[in-house]
């Protein structure tokens, strides 16, 4: 099985902004490249780079582009979550939850999927993701969950596009269980730019 990290999927996201949808998301994404070399060469340290440069908003998605290396990606923030403990809906303290999908042509990344949900996952645990009746299992280090594989990568892109929402069912630290829906309108649309925008 492939190691998720070395795809080098990761990104953060802080700021406000919102979406004509009415969905708040954030306009500054740092990408994190090569995070899982340098958590193992520093401790869990992170190489960061702030971005603003938001391109497109194709309805519940946004495109942004980075330049030097270049990355382009299409971000959301989930329309619903519930977070549940011992079967009993609970309010909890999350940061930023996301879905990414990334492209870097440099190293040839095309589709790259990548989800944080704003809090660390449970050791050894694996976040679920539905796309209507499809599953994938997505796996986790802190605060991210990734594919196993570019393969993986492609099929999940690939049911994003025919899907209408994507559900990510995770569990935390602390034995919270989350559960974030995605909407997909605006999904494929906003890969074509990503894809369109990496390969400019």
């Amino acid at each position: 099985m492939q190691d998720p990290h070395q795809t080098g999927h990761a990104q953060g996201f802080t700021g406000q902004w919102q979406l004509e949808t009415g969905i708040d998301m954030t306009p500054n994404i740092k990408g994190i490249f090569a995070a899982c070399a340098l958590a193992l060469a520093a401790g869990g340290a992170s190489a960061q780079s702030e971005s603003t440069n938001r391109v497109a908003v194709e309805t519940a998605w946004a495109v942004f582009v980075e330049k030097d290396p270049t990355e382009c990606w299409g971000v959301s923030s989930p329309k619903q979550t519930v977070n549940t403990r011992d079967g009993r809906v609970v309010a909890v303290r999350r940061g930023d939850i996301l879905l990414f999908v990334s492209f870097r042509p440099g190293s040839g990344t095309t589709g790259e999927v990548s989800f944080t949900g704003g809090y660390p996952f449970a050791d050894g645990s694996t976040v679920s993701m539905d796309i209507g009746g499809t599953k994938f299992d997505l796996f986790t280090d802190g605060d991210w969950a990734w594919p196993a594989s570019d393969e993986d990568d492609a099929k999940i892109v690939a049911a994003l596009k025919r899907g209408s929402e994507a559900v990510l069912t995770a569990r935390s630290s602390r034995g919270t269980q989350t559960q974030d829906t995605f909407s997909l309108f605006g999904f494929t649309a906003a890969m074509d730019e990503a894809a369109k925008r990496c390969n400019e």
